[in-house]
């Protein structure tokens, strides 16, 4: 993989790097745009990056000296080509390299009219080498110049769309290079045992390796293979804090399934009426359920019916139950207190389609319990209580009893489920990261597989490993691996 700007001096024998990566020479154009929301406000920051800021902020502050840097200073604005005045604000100067792109940075801090927005945004781009930037242009660029990797990049925009604490929290460790630094430690270790790898078939029979080099080599690959595996098996943790956990209401018409939906939303989402079948297709809602975010939905109810429309509302339900991170099974616990030796009978009909083994997560929510006398109450959760049963909820979406303790048991299976993410080792947050990491994963089993058969193929499996770690982070350099042949070994002692 080849960096964006970069490119390679020369190749020695096996298409090693002998030179260093370089940055090519050719100027930039200066990128200016509003950083900061659109419409009305108080503030608005307009921020412009490249070489030609310096001259930005000194034709449209009307000045000859630039201002301290990183300090704030108050300036008159003015056009440069009519000379008159926008607005009076705060300007700030970042010299390159300290600053968010790298590049010499300005800061336009005016006050948030779009009259007065406008007419900085034109002034600017009156003037030469200045452009629009493009959609995440600012961010491209430093992660171009070095100053963010690829994890952090997404970070940093995970961190702004982020609607729930639990978000903000995994967004905020990644953008401070958490995942990052896991995934460099591992690809550092991958070319520390490629530079061995390499080194000891180049350099063996001249008997100038030391002894125990593959069995190192193997060593490594076996704990990666052990840190990867577990990185893996997390349940997909990150992913489900950063898109939202798939929570799927089901059970039979009448239950009360979109009532509840209505209280979770706190707001009439799905019409709720006692006919039954009123639901025919999957209503959405995103939610915010004690700080994690779900994306909840609410199906048709199931029964036997000869509505062709009903029959793909259900056909659609089943295929949400299939999909669901987590399962809201709801019963109307007045049909079930007669009978409640059929409340397992009753959830294995909800839970049909799902896993066999039962392994999707899901809680059982007895709804209507205002139509139980307290002794039939007594005899459902005493029936609860000896089933193999997932944790049950009675409740009232009527009275609203029982809804206080289904919300906190809501919580705590979400917690579960999505973990702290301040605590432990980070977690894969994208499918590309969990893609690049099972490819990384496969690689390293072929090495095993080659290490008695052809070395050199053992060598090409560690080097696409690398390069699947490589595609994580966005730092890749096969100068590197030489580099590393010169540190560990004594070459021609």
């Amino acid at each position: 993989m080849w960096l964006p700007g970069v490119s390679r001096l020369c190749l020695g024998r096996r298409g090693r790097v002998l030179g260093r990566w370089c940055s090519q020479a050719a100027e930039r154009d200066t990128i200016f745009a509003l950083s900061s929301g659109r419409g009305k406000c108080g503030v608005a920051v307009i921020r412009t990056s490249g070489p030609s800021s310096r001259l930005a902020l000194l034709r449209l502050t009307g000045t000859e000296e630039l201002p301290l840097s990183r300090s704030a200073a108050l300036r008159r604005i003015y056009d440069p080509q009519s000379s008159e005045m926008l607005d009076r604000g705060l300007v700030v100067w970042f010299p390159g390299p300290g600053s968010f792109t790298g590049e010499d940075v300005a800061e336009f801090h005016v006050h948030g009219g779009l009259a007065v927005v406008s007419g900085v945004l034109n002034a600017l781009g009156a003037l030469p080498h200045l452009r629009q930037a493009d959609p995440g242009e600012f961010t491209k660029r430093a992660f171009q110049n070095g100053k963010l990797d690829l994890t952090e990049v997404e970070g940093l925009g995970d961190l702004i769309h982020a609607e729930t604490e639990g978000q903000r929290r995994q967004a905020l460790r990644q953008m401070e290079g958490d995942l990052g630094r896991l995934y460099q430690h591992w690809s550092d270790a991958l070319t520390k045992a490629l530079a061995h790898i390499e080194a000891y078939i180049d350099f063996s029979e001249d008997d100038n390796i030391e002894e125990g080099v593959l069995s190192q080599v193997e060593a490594t690959v076996a704990l990666l293979e052990k840190e990867l595996t577990v990185h893996l098996q997390d349940g997909r943790r990150g992913e489900r804090l950063r898109d939202g956990v798939r929570v799927t209401i089901a059970g039979p018409t009448n239950a009360g399934k979109s009532s509840l939906l209505n209280h979770l939303c706190q707001k009439p989402a799905a019409i709720v009426s006692p006919v039954a079948g009123t639901t025919r297709d999957v209503v959405e809602a995103a939610l915010n359920i004690g700080g994690f975010p779900v994306v909840l939905s609410d199906t048709a109810g199931l029964r036997e019916t000869d509505s062709d429309i009903e029959k793909e509302g259900m056909i659609r339900a089943r295929e949400r139950v299939c999909s669901a991170d987590l399962i809201l099974a709801v019963l109307d616990a007045a049909e079930m207190a007669p009978q409640p030796d059929q409340l397992l009978t009753a959830l294995q009909g909800i839970l049909l389609p799902a896993q066999p083994d039962g392994a999707q997560p899901t809680l059982l929510v007895l709804n209507k319990s205002d139509l139980l006398s307290e002794q039939d109450r007594a005899r459902l959760l005493g029936a609860c209580g000896q089933a193999d049963l997932p944790p049950v909820c009675l409740l009232s979406c009527k009275t609203r009893e029982g809804l206080p303790r289904f919300l906190d048991t809501f919580s705590q299976q979400l917690s579960r489920m999505c973990g702290d993410p301040l605590l432990g080792s980070p977690s894969p947050t994208q499918a590309r990261h969990r893609l690049s990491l099972t490819k990384c994963l496969g690689a390293l089993g072929c090495f095993g597989r080659h290490r008695n058969l052809d070395l050199a193929l053992a060598a090409e499996d560690l080097r696409q490993a690398r390069r699947f770690l490589g595609q994580l982070t966005g730092q890749v350099g096969a100068e590197e691996i030489l580099t590393l042949i010169f540190k560990d070994f004594c070459i021609g002692k």
